[in-house]
């Protein structure tokens, strides 16, 4: 599929334009300008064709800022990967030496580039987008990204510059397992999504709430194939101030529950906090597996035993679900980096397993006839049957003469018979009970 960079300097709608052509509100949008810092990939369908977009931060070329360099990086990687650059500037303003700048590198990469003049709200601020005609890059196209106007003719001049290409196919990735990695602001969570890619697809620096938006990756390597989401830190509400941070926060809250598996990172020197407590519970809450990353582990002193110690402590303070692999990794020494990747599979295949109706009640009836549910008011409860519940989630329905007296800590007693006689480790589970 033919991908689209859309580049400028900072604040020129990029991101506006973005949401409009993928139909969504995919990249956060704000009048601050570097709101956008990694490349946020979407799709834009138009008279039947179909091609991949990309947003990238605000190109700039003289700053020593370590986010802008890095930025700069990353929308350098996304001209190369392109087929057609859309150059954004806008109107109301003077052709500015960034603009300049940016013309210039792009009349070097030898790919068609699209230039359009955003922010052409009226007829007389089309007057203002002729000085463009000065940067030599052909036809310029009026638009405005907040209203829809002139984004019509602007993506009929794409669809037209577009490498022809073959028959558009369904998206490939529908069915893949979507592996989410999650935590709160500086644990390494950009820093593992690039050790996995082997790049540096997203921006990571020492600055906590570098990243901003949920953003999307097709992994295929070493036998693994998924996509995996990097997402931004989630802090307590009382400590968010700005619009940009709540709605990172709400992009990452989203993305736990569009998400198969969760892998939830914490720091090894500070370990589980009520924050990080709060995240474990959205995961449970959500019914979504879950693999426990402790991370910046060659920071902490240890002596003999120190991990089985802490692994405890750990799982006591998730009880009682702590059925949860747990993998201590050293992200930028790349310790034991494929471990996650292993654990995470390994959860998505128990996960998404459907254990066949026979199996269950051969397993788990003569348990439930020696050990059945407390008599309550002199009536005695018999379970009959139990069957797996087509759910997306691990979930169970047991068919009984009066399931208004079975309670909670019978409940835990059935789940923790699943769990001993089949493998669903990481796996949060939900169980029924049922009129017989």
């Amino acid at each position: 599929m033919a991908l689209v960079a859309i580049v400028g300097r900072p604040n020129v709608g990029k991101s506006t334009l973005f949401n409009r052509l993928v139909g969504m509100r995919q990249a956060i949008v704000d009048d601050v300008a570097g709101v956008t810092r990694d490349r946020h990939y979407g799709r834009c369908e138009w008279c039947g064709r179909e091609f991949s977009v990309v947003d990238t931060g605000g190109y700039t070329t003289n700053s020593d800022d370590v986010f802008e360099t890095a930025i700069r990086e990353q929308v350098q990687i996304a001209i190369d990967e392109a087929d057609l650059i859309l150059f954004m500037v806008e109107a109301g303003t003077d052709v500015t030496d960034y603009d300049a700048e940016i013309a210039d590198v792009l009349r070097r990469t030898k790919k068609p580039v699209v230039l359009c003049v955003n922010k052409v709200d009226t007829g007389e601020k089309m007057y203002d987008a002729y000085q463009y005609y000065s940067l030599g890059l052909g036809e310029i196209y009026g638009i405005s990204a907040a209203n829809g106007s002139g984004t019509g003719d602007l993506l009929d001049a794409i669809v037209a510059v577009l490498p022809e290409e073959k028959e558009a196919e369904a998206d490939p990735y529908k069915d893949l397992p979507r592996i989410t990695i999650v935590g709160k602001p500086n644990v390494g969570k950009s820093s593992l999504t690039n050790a996995l890619l082997g790049q540096d697809r997203n921006i990571v620096t020492p600055v906590a709430g570098t990243t901003r938006d949920a953003i999307e990756t097709h992994y295929n390597k070493f036998g693994h194939e998924f996509m995996l989401v990097d997402t931004a830190g989630i802090r307590k509400k009382s400590k968010v101030h700005e619009d940009l941070e709540f709605y990172s926060v709400m992009r990452s809250i989203r993305a736990i529950e569009h998400a198969d598996i969760c892998i939830m990172m914490i720091d090894a020197t500070s370990g589980m906090e009520a924050q990080d407590m709060n995240i474990f519970n959205l995961i449970i809450k959500n019914r979504k597996g879950c693999v426990l990353v402790v991370n910046k582990w060659d920071l902490f002193i240890k002596d003999n035993n120190t991990l089985k110690e802490y692994e405890a402590s750990l799982r006591s303070r998730i009880a009682p679900f702590d059925d949860v692999p747990i993998i201590f990794t050293s992200v930028v020494k790349m310790q034991r980096i494929s471990n996650v990747l292993d654990a995470a599979t390994e959860v998505y295949a128990n996960y998404s397993q459907k254990i066949p109706t026979a199996r269950l009640n051969e397993a788990l009836l003569p348990i439930l006839e020696e050990t059945p549910p407390p008599a309550w008011k002199g009536k005695y409860v018999k379970i009959k049957y139990v069957t797996q519940l087509p759910t997306k989630f691990p979930a169970f329905a047991f068919f009984c003469n009066l399931p208004q007296y079975i309670k909670d800590p019978y409940k835990r007693f059935l789940e923790n018979q699943l769990r001993a006689n089949f493998n669903l480790t990481g796996c949060p589970i939900q169980i029924y009970c049922r009129q017989k």
